[in-house]
């Protein structure tokens, strides 16, 4: 794999492209095995090693189970369920709250769900459809 790396932060050279390599992360996918391979090295510096990691808005996780980002999309979309609560008690009308639903909440709990969605455990789809349903009363 450092052999790769290398190729890639040459040819990231050859084209004036920098590299960040703070922001450059090695995950290794699957089990964890008793001895891991060496870190991985770009420009001289030690590519972290981590877990999980957020690409596009999608946390991936090492054992590729999506526990952390159904987590997180249920900590953004209740905060947001927070704020559909608020406009409702300012006397917002129900259409402004519906449209405030569509743009706001279902989006953060949609988002890439084609990558993710079949993977879900059994309780997972239901935290998630917990948090449309107290939306929906909400509304």
């Amino acid at each position: 794999m450092q052999s790769f790396v290398d190729d890639l932060a040459l040819l990231a050279a050859q084209h004036n492209v920098n590299v960040n390599t703070k922001k450059t992360k090695e995950m290794l996918i699957g089990p964890i095995a008793k001895n891991p391979p060496k870190k991985l090295t770009l420009s001289g510096m030690t590519v972290d090693r981590v877990d999980t990691f957020k690409l596009l808005g999608v946390h991936v996780s090492a054992d590729l189970k999506w526990t952390q980002h159904v987590s997180a999309i249920s900590a953004k979309a209740a905060s947001r369920i927070y704020l559909l609560k608020q406009l409702k008690r300012t006397g917002a009308q129900r259409s402004d709250l519906m449209h405030f639903y569509t743009a706001i909440v279902r989006p953060v709990l949609e988002y890439a769900s084609p990558v993710w969605h079949s993977s879900l455990t059994l309780a997972q789809p239901e935290t998630l459809e917990s948090l449309q349903k107290r939306a929906m009363r909400i509304i």
